[in-house]
């Protein structure tokens, strides 16, 4: 029987006549027959004398490996190739050793010697790559030739082997502790490297090897934190983590005396609870302290990792947050701390993995530093989607956050949370609400009332947790509610949830003289069902019997006696040692007297209300962002954050003698780069401020100039800035100079653009950093002349992202770590001057466009937006202008209309609050004073459709009357025009292939035959830009989506016989397929 080959065959197809099938099933013969010839044809390729044969091979098996396929049975194989001249064979074979190496320890072995060649190759990666698949030979022979290899590794001259060369340290050490005295003097060596690619390496395997050994640690700290915003992520979070404990261990508090101190330190986003509270004299009260006690003085050093770890709040990576966050919740005072609570609200927008860590953290955060978050209370509100453990955790952060201010927003919220569906959370609510009644004593009779009516809810989990929290409020203040336990025992007919009815049992045994009535008469029914009864409930009757016949003894002595006599000859021990020490308690006997004495005391003793407190109370003594701290418990290799040290160690360990080129350039360079992003006035502007980042300014003048045109601040903040910036010490008189000249070039330039007519982009030569675009620098500059709200526009850097309007500020604004989208705005191209003087009058600007920025062809006409009638005389139309909208480049332009076709004039005409989807955005136009009747006005406004043809709805006012208006774009009106060369065409077509790609077959009516009819209708469809082509009857566009910039490349292939065929490339494949339909609807009226 023929055997089907291993590749490029499908066993389950169909065999050729006479031979048998090969089913799917793994218990079919056929999969296991040709089990021996797997991998035969890889093996062939292996010992092949090609290099390109091998190197397929190679790929292959590492591709097989990257799927989670065991390919151990090539290792005899794959291992013969390591000596292979070829460059790339070698390095997969490398790739693969690694991996298998630790599996196949004795044929590793084999090629020791190989590896040890390996280390002396001239390739760094050959040589990084032999000392990783020797530290992966888990053999305690070859330890020695280990040690030899790191210790090489240490001294390479490429920081990429010295980085791999830290990778096998703690390898080593695992295989050989006994190597450690030998290890730590490598660390040494290599915690002394001045390359950012070894630091997160090395502190690691000091973390695995010797973190006792803090003296290694002193002379490298500082640089270790001047390097920190240079390594890789996971580098800065393993330096981050340990810093932390370093600094734990060699600096004070700053908790104590914290008003005292004397250096003026960086203002934190928000204050504390207790900033809050200090009056306008709390400066002269701390002065008045001054002599009283000594003030704390924070170490220049702990100023120093607090200064460089602060831009590290804005990185993309959850984890580097988080180390943060935990650092300043660890090191920082308390005015400082409330800089990392925007951080962590920024990764709630993350994967629910992410949400569900920082969550665990701002809960235990939320209780020490409750001020810190209340002004971001609304993002910890519950979304339906959250899976059930992220809304626990964020009710938990909500309880915790509750207080006077803000309980009934909060409660409103919880009301919500009740409807739910997802039992567990609902029970939680329920659970929060009780929390919220104990911390805050107001509202306690409130949310008593709440869970009553809950009592009548239909289901079952609702009222027995309603229950249980009842239970436990009515012991605060028993005597006032004696209608409420009442009401209770009545439900001990329905609830069958043990713990509810165990509940309602203690209550009412508790509080049996306020209900002397229905309490016995509650014993007489639990009592027939008593054998029926869960262990939890037979208990609370046992205890209800002995607390009545103590008190009422003439109504219940036989049931009592009765409930006795069934849980005397019960199936648990529990219940029949409860009825037999009960008994002998509370009935007067000869032996037993004594005690039955004291029955009252021990039965009916005053019992303190329980503390409703948080889980997460006592977390605080695992350091936060650590696995201990998210599971509660102490997990393997978790080391204790150090308690602070009474008396500071002596600072100078750390003196090191610093190289210049530390001292000068990177030092001055990473202070210029991290002030745009904390200023000191930054601490001051408000809960909804924008921390505006800069590109890596040379500058003073430069940053100083951007920063006066970002988004959001307002003159008296940025005079506050100037005095800060003045006062700062180590300020130069040449840095002052420079920023002279930076206000003379500014003049020049707003006075160049003023007086000339649309010259274009002047850049000043006092000026070191390039100019923006011609068209964005005119128009900034104009518009603040006229006193328009600077709020709208920001000038930006052609390396910097703009950010968001100002109106529009989120929680957190971090969009300035976003990588760079192309912009949207086209280079320079041809266009007549005559259609410049026509579109000129659509812009708010005194300055005429510039025709480079112009769109080859006006987009949809005008269209109806409000009629004249609906309108009550006012008509609004509104048409896609295609210009780049000067507030932000990623909306989209509109030019509205305006028409009063009344007898009265219409005052403050104005966009009304929208209500929109999530992502879409609107800058609405400035207020429209008074229009007089048959009068006209057109006014600009820019709508952020976040890439979708979703309508945007809002209101259209007038100081008498709300009209609510919608506008969706057509897909072609989403997109801005690129132009670009043919080649690049076709190489970003070559990446957009496969689901990017739609192509839609047409025929062309004769009338749209010529190439002017094709390119007008075409972009009149769809604003893209024209790409050169040396094939014709063919006809090539491309375009960017304007807020997210992804590339939308068309092609017209209309080459005749045959139908013409439409191809669109897009990352965006709804976008590709809505523009598709269009330009065919266009191509074939």
């Amino acid at each position: 029987m023929s055997v089907a080959p291993a590749y490029n065959e499908d066993k389950g197809g169909s065999a050729g006549p006479g031979e048998p099938e090969y089913g799917h099933d793994p218990a079919s013969g056929g999969i296991f027959s040709s089990d021996y010839k797997r991998h035969d044809d890889l093996k062939e390729m292996l010992d092949s004398n090609k290099d390109s044969l091998k190197l397929e091979a190679m790929k292959r098996i590492v591709a097989m490996i990257a799927r989670g396929k065991n390919a151990s049975d090539l290792f005899p194989a794959v291992v013969k190739n390591v000596a292979c001249k070829n460059i790339e064979v070698k390095k997969l074979v490398y790739v693969y050793l690694v991996r298998y190496a630790e599996e196949q320890q004795d044929l590793a072995l084999l090629s020791i010697s190989t590896f040890q060649r390996g280390l002396k190759d001239p390739n760094q990666l050959i040589r990084a790559s032999a000392l990783r698949v020797l530290s992966s030979i888990r053999v305690p022979i070859i330890v020695p030739i280990m040690m030899l290899a790191i210790k090489e590794a240490a001294s390479d001259m490429s920081p990429y082997v010295r980085k791999t060369a830290a990778h096998a340290i703690p390898k080593l050490y695992s295989l050989d502790s006994d190597q450690k005295d030998q290890l730590i003097e490598v660390i040494e060596k290599l915690l002394a490297d001045k390359t950012t690619l070894v630091a997160g390496s090395v502190v690691m395997a000091f973390e695995e090897v010797c973190p006792e050994r803090i003296d290694l640690i002193h002379k490298n700290y500082r640089k270790l934190c001047n390097l920190l915003i240079d390594v890789e992520e996971w580098g800065q979070v393993v330096i981050i983590s340990m810093l932390t404990r370093y600094a734990r261990t060699q600096f004070l508090s700053p908790t104590q005396n914290e008003s005292l101190l004397e250096e003026n330190p960086e203002k934190a986003f928000y204050g504390s609870e207790e900033d809050e509270a200090k009056g306008a004299g709390s400066e002269e009260a701390a002065s008045a302290a001054l002599p009283a006690r000594k003030p704390y003085v924070m170490d220049p050093d702990h100023r120093l990792l607090l200064r460089n770890t602060k831009p590290l709040l804005q990185s993309r990576s959850a984890a580097v947050v988080m180390a943060v966050a935990q650092l300043y919740f660890h090191l920082a005072p308390k005015a400082e701390v409330g800089v990392i609570a925007k951080a962590l609200v920024r990764l709630l927008r993350s994967h629910s993995e992410v949400q569900y860590v920082v969550l665990q953290n701002v809960a235990t955060m939320s209780i020490k530093r409750r001020g810190m978050f209340e002004p971001y209370l609304k993002s910890f509100y519950i979304r339906s989607t959250d899976p059930t453990q992220i809304k626990i955790l964020k009710l938990e952060v909500l309880t915790n956050l509750a207080n006077e201010t803000n309980i009934p927003t909060v409660l409103r919220e919880f009301q919500t949370y009740i409807r739910s569906m997802d039992k567990d959370f609902v029970a939680a609510t329920i659970q929060a609400i009780g929390r919220c009644a104990t911390n805050i004593g107001r509202v306690r009779d409130t949310c008593l009332n709440g869970l009553v009516q809950l009592l009548s809810n239909r289901d079952e989990l609702v009222v027995a947790e309603s229950v249980v929290v009842i239970k436990k409020l009515l012991q605060m203040q028993p005597a006032q509610h004696g209608e409420i336990i009442k009401h209770l025992a009545k439900l001990t007919d329905n609830i069958q949830v043990p713990m509810a009815r165990a509940s309602i049992l203690w209550l009412i045994g508790e509080y049996c003289e306020h209900v002397p009535k229905i309490a016995p008469d509650v014993l007489r029914k639990m009592a027939k069902s008593f054998t029926a009864e869960e262990d939890i409930v037979k208990l609370q009757v046992i205890n209800l019997a002995a607390k009545l016949y103590l008190t009422n003894s003439k109504q219940t002595k036989l049931l009592t006696q009765y409930v006795l006599s069934l849980a005397k000859y019960d199936q648990n021990y529990d219940i029949r040692d409860r009825a037999r020490f009960t008994r002998q308690l509370i009935v007067p006997s000869e032996q037993g007297g004594a005690l039955s004495r004291h029955a009252k005391k021990l039965f009916l003793a005053p019992k303190p209300a329980p503390v409703l407190e948080s889980s997460f109370k006592d977390r605080d003594h695992f350091q936060l962002g650590s696995l201990s701290h998210l599971l509660n418990a102490k997990a393997t290799g978790y080391q204790e954050l150090p308690d602070w040290p009474e008396e500071a160690p002596d600072p100078s360990v750390r003196n090191v003698e610093v190289p210049e080129w530390t001292k000068s350039s990177n030092r001055e360079k990473r202070k210029e780069k991290e002030k745009p992003f904390y200023s000191d006035s930054e601490g001051e502007s408000g809960p909804t401020e924008s921390a505006d980042s800069e590109p890596e300014s040379e500058s003073e003048p430069d940053s100083k100039s951007s920063s006066e045109s970002g988004s959001g601040e307002s003159s008296s903040e940025s005079d506050n800035e100037d005095q800060d910036e003045d006062e700062e010490k180590g300020r130069s008189s040449e840095s002052e100079q420079s920023e002279e000249e930076g206000e003379k070039s500014k003049r020049k330039k707003r006075k160049k653009v003023t007086e000339g007519q649309g010259e274009g982009s002047s850049s000043d030569e006092g000026s070191d950093s390039s100019s923006s675009s011609s068209e964005s620098e005119v128009s900034s500059e104009s518009e603040e002349e006229q006193g328009e709200p600077v709020s709208w526009r920001k000038k930006t850097p052609p390396s910097s992202k703009s950010a968001p309007a100002a109106k529009e500020v989120s929680l957190l604004d971090l969009e300035d770590f976003t990588p760079t989208s192309a912009q949207p705005v086209s280079p320079p191209t041809v266009v007549s001057s005559s259609l410049a003087a026509d579109l000129e009058g659509l812009t708010l600007t005194d300055s005429p466009l510039v025709p480079s920025l112009l769109s080859p062809v006006s987009g949809v006409g005008r269209q109806e937006l409000l009629h004249r009638v609906a309108g009550e005389g006012l008509a609004v139309d509104y048409a896609f202008s295609r210009q780049p909208f000067s507030g932000d480049p990623h909306m989209v332009s509109l030019l509205i209309h305006f028409s009063n076709s009344s007898d009265t004039p219409i005052k403050g005409l104005h966009v009304g609050t929208p209500k929109l989807p999530a992502g879409i955005s609107i800058q609405e136009f400035p207020e429209i004073e008074s229009l007089a009747p048959g009068e006209s006005a057109t006014a600009v406004m820019g709508i952020n459709f976040c890439d979708s043809t979703q309508a945007a709805n809002f209101q259209l006012c007038t100081q008498v009357r709300q009209f609510y208006v919608s506008i969706q774009p057509p897909v072609g009106e989403l997109m801005a025009p690129v132009f670009m060369s043919e080649n690049e065409f076709k190489k970003e077509q070559g990446k957009l292939t496969g689901m990017n790609e739609i192509t839609e077959k047409l025929t062309l009516p004769d009338s749209c035959r010529s190439d002017h009819t094709v390119v007008q209708k075409v972009t009149a469809t769809a604003n893209l830009g024209r790409v050169p082509c040396g094939t014709s009857d063919e006809y090539r566009f491309a375009g960017r989506t304007l807020t997210s910039g992804s590339l939308v490349l068309l092609t017209l292939d209309a080459r005749s016989p045959g139908p013409a065929q439409l191809t669109v490339n897009s990352e965006k494949m709804v976008i590709g397929t809505m523009l598709v339909k269009d330009v065919v609807q266009a191509l074939t009226q």
